[in-house]
């Protein structure tokens, strides 16, 4: 945008990307994510904080970035693979439940994020709401059902700071409508609306604050086996929009 004095750009020795890029927030998620969508060979590329990987044996014309944390970051990595030619993205991220129905293990596939960090006010510098894509929503939730796997809809709400989850907030967002709380999806939608790209995020849930106490669930046998089907299903979404 002309109003930036520094602008996201190809450089000379920037890759030419595809029309689809992943973003994985946690570094087990991007290695088992390099086996879902064929990069076990591809050693990727130093980007910023996270590594590229861009040759892939299964979908030429996807690229896979991450790890990262928190929106700041998410839209920096973001905004360079949206500079070199992606123009579908969607992020795998963990989240804690606020929701009853909710539970460790589950996929939540966000319909809106309550934006609740700093990065999207530089974006849309007035809405309270972000948005991702309806239509990657949709292919997602037509995957995840011909899988049968539980996912729940809905929005979510966007953090800066995890350790200020007080039980207010809780509560505000609970009357929200929020199921689930994490730090990057609201960003990365907001980015995707500036930008005019496609946004979507596969969340799986890895914790609970729904009834004002906090319960962990990182080892939870859940969590992991639904870190594996959301990358099955990602690894399904990138087939299918590359055979639109």
């Amino acid at each position: 945008m002309p109003d930036a004095i520094i602008q996201p750009r190809r450089g000379r020795n920037s890759p030419r990307l595809g029309p689809v890029a992943v973003l994985a927030a946690a570094d087990p998620d991007v290695r088992l994510l390099r086996g879902a969508l064929g990069f076990s060979a591809d050693e990727g590329r130093p980007l910023h904080i996270s590594r590229l990987y861009t040759t892939s044996d299964r979908h030429p014309r996807i690229c896979l970035a991450g790890p990262l944390v928190g929106a700041p970051y998410a839209v920096m990595l973001a905004e360079t693979l949206i500079a070199w030619g992606a123009r579908q993205i969607v992020f795998l991220g963990w989240c804690g439940a606020l929701s009853k129905p909710v539970e460790i293990g589950d996929m939540v596939l966000p319909t809106s994020a309550l934006i609740d960090e700093g990065t999207s006010r530089h974006y849309l510098p007035d809405i309270q709401e972000s948005f991702p894509s309806a239509l990657l929503v949709e292919h997602l939730s037509d995957i995840c059902t011909s899988d049968g796997l539980v996912i729940h809809k809905g929005p979510v709400w966007t953090t800066d700071a995890p350790f200020r989850e007080t039980r207010d907030k809780v509560l505000a967002c609970q009357s929200r409508g929020a199921l689930a709380v994490e730090m990057e999806a609201s960003g990365l939608f907001s980015v995707g609306a500036f930008r005019r790209a496609d946004v979507a995020a596969v969340l799986v849930v890895s914790d609970d604050l729904s009834d004002l106490s906090w319960r962990a669930g990182f080892k939870d046998p859940r969590f992991a086996s639904g870190r594996e089907a959301a990358c099955n299903v990602i690894g399904k979404l990138c087939t299918k929009l590359m055979n639109l």
